[in-house]
């Protein structure tokens, strides 16, 4: 008796669904940690269908169609992004500035007040401005978040052994187990509030590497304050995800 290998499945790489009309691209990315089709779609850029290695592309199709709905909800209340150029309006620490294009092609990132507007000004090319802003956002954004974990963990009597920016489409911040904290620069943008809140729930993870109520406990003993901050995120952190992409 002669035994034939089984094929590994071949997934195609995007799929199609029309939403109001027009046709929309779905990215499809195989997982081999999934056990269920998930339909997601990150702030910026085409929805995602994720699928377990060992689904069959019948049935998540038939997911994806049923999810039109859902998906079609979704697109209509996410926001255009907003991309670092001159003219554009964007908000640090919660106030808007306005990116001012200085021409000069040597010199750093300046905040500045002109009759009454915010202003950051930018130096350098038109081709190197949001690679100039971006940088300097996530400077501020370490010294923000540095100050405010060094707070929360002598709090919780705690060590943070490492604090990095990252570019997360979706996610605020994570913990390692070994004290290792990363967080979403674009949290410089938010009220301060807001950023504090995402260090204390971080820090938070070095006492408890869950979401259970007793990690709630220690997130509230290091800002008895939180709610207000994680209630802002809910609401507006797909707005905020947006600065600074291109699309």
């Amino acid at each position: 008796m002669i035994f034939s290998k089984k094929r590994p499945q071949r997934w195609p790489e995007t799929a199609s669904l029309e939403i109001g009309g027009r046709p929309v691209a779905v990215s499809v990315r195989v997982s081999s940690r999934a056990r269920s089709y998930r339909l997601s779609l990150p702030h910026v850029g085409p929805p995602v269908l994720t699928v377990p290695a060992t689904g069959r592309w019948p049935d998540a199709e038939g997911f994806l169609i049923r999810q039109t709905g859902w998906l079609a909800l979704r697109m209509g209340r996410r926001a255009e992004p907003v991309g670092f150029a001159d003219g554009a309006v964007i908000p640090l620490r919660g106030v808007p500035h306005r990116i001012v294009a200085t021409g000069k092609l040597r010199g750093v990132v300046t905040p500045n007040d002109a009759e009454g507007e915010r202003q950051l000004l930018v130096p350098g090319a038109p081709e190197h401005m949001a690679r100039r802003l971006c940088d300097w956002l996530k400077v501020q954004a370490a010294q923000d978040l540095e100050a405010r974990c060094a707070v929360h963990a002598a709090t919780l009597g705690v060590t943070v052994k490492a604090i990095a920016m990252r570019s997360q489409a979706t996610r605020w911040g994570s913990c390692s187990s070994t004290g290792r904290l990363n967080f979403n620069w674009r949290l410089v943008m938010a009220p301060p509030d807001v950023l504090d809140y995402v260090a204390a729930h971080e820090v938070a993870h070095l006492v408890e590497m869950n979401h259970s109520p007793a990690f709630w406990r220690a997130c509230k003993r290091a800002m008895p304050g939180m709610d207000e901050g994680r209630t802002w995120l809910k609401a507006n952190g797909t707005v905020l995800m947006g600065y600074g992409a291109e699309g």
